[in-house]
């Protein structure tokens, strides 16, 4: 290394460049000294490289974002909306989907106006104050939509494997209690696991190969044994997201049971759409959040991160809407009823 050291300095790319322009040449050496010994100086800011390769693809990419997130606000504020304002749909199950579309729009707005800030810029950096509040309101959103799902899977199962009991297990006040301990699973659990993760030292090395704030990505620059905060994060994956998915699949289990049991094929139908919305909106969301935090570590790819990451927070929230209104016919009434009430009235 003191060889490397008394060198030409290595060419920088891209973006590094451009952050090289900004501070003193001995803020990369003291990184490139901290690789080996584990020393150097305290990380002052982030550097974000996951759109550095995108080179003119940065434009489209941009523009395509800023569609996407417009169709996720809009979609999901028609949800909240619809189940508002009409009667019909003042149910437990459109309940808790008023509130997953709520988490669904705070969700989004914690990653996607800065990914599009950091498309227009030369040099994407972030200050660790910043990566603690995203990666805090990532694990607050992202474990509130796992455990609402799952109460939305209970109230399913309620609703057909014990329709004569369904009113008393699903009453307002047990509705309101799913939600709020929905909230403050995310609360605890994302204050826990990031002021844990920002405990630890961050010195030299500050290039995070990611578009976000990702729990592994941050811990890949710890220059300390991660270990604990791995198994930390193991620990959430599995009480979080392996745990409500077997909820799930349990309670659709016993949907499936019941349903083998209906004689009509016009009744099967009839159960089977009320699910149907809700178990696809399950499997996009539990099939990545399973793949990128189930995979061992040490074998990740940090380009498939990065793909997983973008569906997860990009492309899965703006399918809700439109599963939920192109494939439920009582929300699909409630926006005939909505639009014909106020928009063709005399």
């Amino acid at each position: 290394m003191p060889f490397l050291l008394q060198q030409e300095p290595l060419p920088l790319p891209g973006c590094l460049l451009v952050l090289h322009e900004r501070l003193p040449s001995s803020f990369f050496q003291s990184g490139l000294e901290d690789m080996g010994s584990g020393n150097g100086t305290a990380v002052t800011e982030f550097v974000l490289l996951g759109f550095s390769g995108f080179g003119p693809l940065r434009g489209p990419l941009f523009w395509g974002l800023l569609c996407i997130y417009l169709v996720t606000l809009l979609g999901n504020s028609l949800i909240i909306l619809l189940t508002l304002a009409d009667r019909a749909l003042h149910l437990p199950m459109y309940f808790f989907l008023r509130h997953f579309s709520t988490v669904e729009i705070l969700y989004t707005t914690t990653f996607v106006p800065r990914m599009l800030a950091d498309l227009l810029a030369s040099c994407p950096t972030i200050s660790p104050a910043s990566c603690f509040t995203q990666l805090y309101f990532f694990a607050l959103f992202g474990i509130a939509e796992c455990c609402l799902l799952t109460a939305m899977a209970y109230d399913r199962y309620a609703a057909i494997c014990r329709p004569l009991h369904y009113t008393t297990l699903m009453n307002q006040e047990a509705c309101v209690s799913m939600a709020g301990a929905s909230y403050l699973m995310g609360i605890i659990t994302g204050t826990t696991h990031s002021l844990f993760i920002f405990t630890l030292p961050f010195r030299g090395a500050n290039t995070i190969h990611h578009f976000l704030c990702d729990i592994l990505p941050v811990l890949r620059l710890a220059s300390a044994s991660t270990f604990w905060g791995e198994v930390g994060n193991l620990a959430v994956t599995i009480a979080f997201i392996l745990t409500p998915f077997l909820l799930i699949v349990a309670s659709y289990a016993c949907i499936l049971a019941t349903l083998l049991g209906v004689t009509t094929s016009q009744g099967r139908r009839k159960v089977f759409s009320t699910c149907s919305s809700h178990l696809f909106v399950v499997i996009l969301f539990f099939g990545t959040g399973t793949v990128a935090y189930m995979r061992p570590w040490a074998g990740s790819s940090q380009d498939t991160d990065q793909i997983l990451a973008l569906f997860y927070t990009v492309v899965t929230p703006v399918f809700n809407p439109f599963v939920y209104t192109l494939r439920n016919k009582e929300v699909t009434g409630a926006m005939k009823r909505l639009v014909k009430r106020y928009l063709w009235s005399p």
